[in-house]
């Protein structure tokens, strides 16, 4: 059972879910989810079209209770990307708020309006439903190809769930504050299902704002999930806003994810309200992976060891396992567990190519600290740079652009060279216009070996980046 709290009398009038507009105790929720839930017999796929608001949470809750699996998509995407996913997933039907307007891809599709009416529904619920059937099929932002679609089970959500649990003593007494997209693993799976599935209270602030953040903080949240985006902007509010500040310093935890938050923004918040940032990485295929534990050490730039019950293994490009764990030696990551997908739906080659003998290929690059954390270097396909006969990671790089007080933001990518093979060039966000991009290519000589130079610096007004702060670096092009 995913959700036991649904299901106890005890905790029917503990908030469940809470959005700016309304809340929903566990009574409710159950009510709610349990009317949807008997509107959708026969189903076995549906699309819900996954906007930030109260009535996703109900729908993805209805549909796992039903043994149904969910299709999370975003209204936002283009026409051509909605309308693979929906011809792809075949769903049986569509889930969205009453009165919510349907992308043209989804608007052929049978409609089943999703309320926040009913009480509770003793007679609904799963009994007991296998821990490998599907719940939720999730796609990927589709970088190689068409997105590809992840069939999550069951099993791999709740044991998932359960290990970053106990990485990060989170309980029933924690309320979870985020504003993430609910069309990701991030904001969906452990923002909204993770609350759930502890008997706690998932807290969505709607849309981002660092007033929002304190207000929550302020309030009941206990924990905060957020991006590294959403954390510089958190950090240059509490330089203005003491308050702020203090609010932040309450929190549990603060946990940062999708993407890396900078050294320099890990040091700032710890200066500014006295809490350390915790990181963790997961994949739409794997969920989460590792991370740094609530009782563990620092490890700004790491992301912690692998989560109880997960196995990992560095491989070289021959694949052969890298048994040393210096910081230095990169290799790409594989991932085995529970936490694992059951494949791709409709792709059977695009499975067999990234599972093989139970390991997961992540396509991350990565080094392994002598402490045994997980430091992501960056993507096989866009930032391992063999230049000179070296390989060089990109990630390393943009921590280093990211430490000079001159720089905003940074990203580093390899461009064909007919002498190095690749040479190395970094696309740089300036606080003015003091640095040079020979002041950058010296810095970051000063701080790594030399072959890690850029050989050439581009500046922009701001970095390509997705919904959840990801750099689109196939958009950055000479032009």
């Amino acid at each position: 059972m995913l959700f036991e709290a649904l299901h106890d009398p005890a905790v029917e009038d503990r908030v469940a879910i809470a959005f700016p507009a309304r809340s929903l105790t566990y009574g409710q929720l159950r009510g709610a989810a349990g009317r949807l839930g008997h509107a959708l017999d026969g189903c076995a796929r549906v699309a819900v079209v996954a906007e930030s608001r109260i009535e996703t949470c109900v729908a993805m809750v209805a549909a796992a209770e039903a043994g149904i699996a969910a299709v999370p998509v975003n209204p936002r995407s283009g026409e051509t990307e909605l309308g693979h996913i929906v011809a792809d997933a075949d769903p049986d039907a569509v889930l969205a708020a009453d009165g919510q307007e349907l992308p043209a891809a989804l608007a052929g599709r049978r409609r089943v309006p999703v309320t926040l009416d009913g009480g509770p529904d003793r007679n609904f619920g799963p009994g007991h439903l296998d821990d490998e059937l599907p719940a939720l099929i999730v796609y990927t932002s589709g970088t190689t190809g068409p997105p590809k679609g992840a069939v999550l089970p069951r099993r791999a959500i709740a044991s998932n769930l359960d290990a970053l649990a106990q990485a990060w003593a989170w309980t029933e007494r924690d309320v979870v504050a985020h504003a993430l997209p609910l069309f990701h693993v991030h904001g969906l799976v452990v923002g909204i299902l993770g609350p759930l599935r502890r008997g706690g209270t998932a807290m969505h602030l709607g849309r981002f704002s660092p007033e929002a953040v304190g207000e929550a903080l302020n309030g009941a949240a206990t924990m905060l999930f957020g991006v590294p985006t959403m954390y510089r902007r958190l950090a240059e509010a509490c330089e203005r806003s003491p308050d702020l500040a203090s609010a932040l310093g309450r929190a549990r935890l603060l946990v940062s994810g999708s993407a890396a938050l900078p050294a320099i923004e890990h040091e700032r918040l710890l200066r500014l309200c006295g809490r350390r940032v915790v990181e963790r990485y997961g994949m739409t295929e794997t969920l989460m992976n590792t991370a740094i534990r609530a009782d563990g050490e620092p490890a700004p730039g790491t992301v912690g060891p692998p989560l109880a019950g997960i196995d990992v293994r560095i491989v070289d490009e021959d694949g052969r396992t890298i048994e040393v764990s210096d910081d230095e030696t990169i290799g790409e990551l594989h991932v085995r567990g529970p936490n694992l997908f059951l494949g791709y739906l409709n792709r059977p080659e695009a499975t067999a190519a990234a599972v093989r003998d139970g390991w997961f290929a992540t396509g991350d690059i990565v080094t392994r600290t002598p402490a045994g954390a997980i430091r992501i270097v960056g993507r096989r396909a866009t930032d391992l740079i063999k230049s000179g006969g070296y390989k060089i990671g990109a990630g390393e790089i943009e921590v280093c652009l990211r430490e000079h007080p001159a720089v905003e933001d940074a990203a580093v990518t390899g461009e064909p060279d007919d002498d190095l093979g690749e040479r190395v060039v970094a696309w740089v966000v300036r606080r003015g216009d003091d640095v040079t991009a020979q002041d950058l290519i010296d810095h970051v000589a000063s701080m790594l070996a030399p072959h890690k130079r850029p050989r050439e610096v581009r500046f922009l007004a701001e970095l390509p980046r997705n919904e959840l702060g990801k750099v689109q670096k196939r958009r950055l092009v000479a032009g």
